[in-house]
């Protein structure tokens, strides 16, 4: 009756270790909803690597088959989702490397700069009609755009700090960089947008680089499709 009951229960009920302990049985509905939870945070944070969409989604889509393929090997020393973020990352670096356009990562010294919260500059608009609506769809193209062309060390910790809003340890545990240095090119990566962009960069962050239910059904769909 237990063992029923533990079966019936939902993948988002699990914890991280029943979840991957289930994958690793070759349960193929809680490794979907694993890609579902993740999806977006992992996309976003191949795209800061390697700059374009459908490299991005290969490269998150390889990071699965790699975590799906080690998974037993999980053992809860940190969060499934720090682990994941790893795997795509070393995928994204990896493929940057083979390609030599891709400029060096650009290493940045010191560490101790305090870190400042984004102010709200903008005031909220009371109506979100078709102009507001194609104004700030202007305004996320030039954000992702800027974000772009952020030094690549600055890239993935703005991704992974401002826009999935990860804290300080988690960022640093799944880039492997120490917290001062997280600190350190998150202030100067928002001190660059925030020149570029002055005060109406808030306005468009909800909506950076937006996970389309689309790409997230591409995503679950080739995975499967390539295990079955």
């Amino acid at each position: 009756m237990l063992a029923a009951a533990q079966a019936a229960l939902l993948p988002g009920t699990l914890s991280d270790a029943e979840l991957s302990r289930r994958i690793a049985q070759g349960d193929m509905r809680a490794l979907e909803h694993l890609m579902r939870l993740h999806n977006r945070t992992l996309f976003r944070t191949a795209r800061s690597i390697l700059r374009d969409d459908a490299e991005a989604e290969d490269a998150v889509q390889e990071a699965y088959l790699q975590a799906y393929r080690s998974i037993g090997a999980f053992r809860g020393d940190a969060k499934l989702s720090t682990w994941l973020i790893r795997i795509v990352a070393n995928e994204a670096l990896a493929r940057r490397r083979k390609d030599a356009r891709r400029a060096a990562i650009v290493p940045i010294r010191g560490g101790g700069v305090e870190e400042h919260e984004f102010e709200a500059e903008a005031e909220v608009r009371d109506q979100d009609g078709p102009e507001s609506q194609t104004q700030r769809s202007e305004l996320r193209r030039l954000l992702e755009q800027k974000i772009d062309e952020l030094p690549e060390s600055f890239r993935a910790v703005f991704m992974l700090r401002a826009l999935e809003e990860l804290p300080v340890d988690e960022t640093a545990a799944a880039l492997g960089i120490p917290e001062a240095t997280v600190r350190t090119r998150f202030f100067r990566a928002r001190s660059q947008l925030r020149e570029a962009l002055s005060q109406e960069i808030d306005l468009a962050f909800d909506d950076a680089f937006a996970f389309l239910g689309e790409r997230c059904d591409r995503i679950v769909a080739r995975v499967l499709a390539r295990l079955s």
